[in-house]
């Protein structure tokens, strides 16, 4: 009968461990329905983790940590690179998480992501928000950063002696020179202004600027840059011996230039043959996609939105990942003897 009778309770075992598992799960739902969001106009994930038989298991509610509120994704598929002002994984994505960032800064490299960007109201500019990405102050060479520009907002000038060059992310605006002459500039489109030369450009409604500005590094006697104004989809792809990415050149190759903006494109599963390691600098915003880069002895996931620093001989190198392709704008500093 003893036997019997603890046969029984072995049969039993399943049931009981189902009970318990079921009286969990209740519970837990039952706590997560009264916990308090912390914010009122957000949903907050729910995470349900049961001990079952040794094993965890765990459940995400309807709005998972990486999931893209609708309102995101429609704005992101309005814009072509609506993404870098509302990646994948932004900061709402992240308010369960205090602390975390994938922004790193090394001594030769910088990963600077969304989440720890800092915006505040740009010197000389009116009613422009600007996050500077990349400085002097980590050891470049040019500054980078992005500009919000509001309703009626109008924007300064760079300081004696300083080049600039800007790239319409969202929005459009007007810029317009010394010459009284007038150009809009939408979404995909670029201009590049030479040191001292006199320029303004204004926004009517709202838009977002990536600008790259640097002190001219050699002058050459006799030979000048002049202003350039263009859109990507104006520019030749140009040969890449060794390589499968598509490559687009910004600026003039010609001496006066003494750095150009490259915008490379990748589709899924390309990469750069040539792990690179060289004296130029380099900026980069991606502009779209998702990918791995290795800088150093270091591999980052990177996604749209992210910004790039290189110093000068880190080594570096790119694979496109996901399901689209990979476009990024990339700084580099050319024509001019490292000595």
């Amino acid at each position: 009968m003893l036997r019997l009778h603890r046969l029984s309770l072995h049969s039993l075992l399943p049931s009981l461990h189902l009970l318990r598992l079921f009286l969990l799960v209740l519970l837990t739902g039952v706590w997560s329905s009264l916990r308090p969001l912390s914010k009122p106009s957000m949903a907050t994930p729910n995470y349900f983790f049961v001990h079952f038989a040794g094993a965890v298991v765990a459940t995400v509610g309807n709005e998972g940590f990486c999931s893209v509120p609708a309102s995101v994704s429609a704005s992101s598929s309005r814009s072509l690179y609506g993404k870098v002002t509302n990646p994948t994984l932004s900061p709402i994505h992240l308010q369960d998480l205090p602390g975390f960032t994938r922004s790193v800064y090394k001594r030769d490299h910088a990963v600077i992501t969304p989440e720890s960007q800092v915006f505040s109201p740009l010197p000389d500019w009116v009613d422009t928000l600007g996050a500077y990405l990349i400085s002097p102050a980590m050891g470049a060479q040019f500054t980078m950063y992005l500009a919000k520009m509001q309703e009626d907002s109008t924007s300064g000038s760079p300081p004696k002696d300083v080049e600039r060059f800007i790239f319409i992310l969202e929005g459009s605006i007007l810029l317009s020179n010394n010459s009284g002459t007038i150009h809009k500039l939408p979404v995909d489109s670029y201009a590049y202004i030479p040191a001292n030369v006199e320029h303004s450009f204004k926004c009517k409604i709202s838009a977002t600027l990536v600008i790259f500005e640097r002190r001219l590094y050699v002058r050459i006697e006799d030979q000048y840059p002049e202003q350039i104004i263009s859109s990507t989809d104006k520019q030749p792809l140009l040969e890449t011996p060794g390589e499968v990415f598509e490559l687009r050149k910004l600026l003039p190759t010609s001496a006066p230039y003494d750095f150009n903006i490259h915008i490379m494109d990748f589709q899924p599963g390309e990469y750069l043959n040539v792990k690179e390691v060289h004296y130029n600098q380099h900026g980069l915003l991606l502009l779209e996609g998702q990918g791995i880069y290795r800088l150093g002895d270091s591999w980052y996931p990177v996604q749209a939105g992210d910004t790039i620093w290189m110093a000068p001989f880190v080594p570096q190198w790119y694979a496109a990942l996901g399901k689209t392709r990979s476009r990024y704008l990339l700084y580099k500093d050319v024509n001019r003897n490292p000595l």
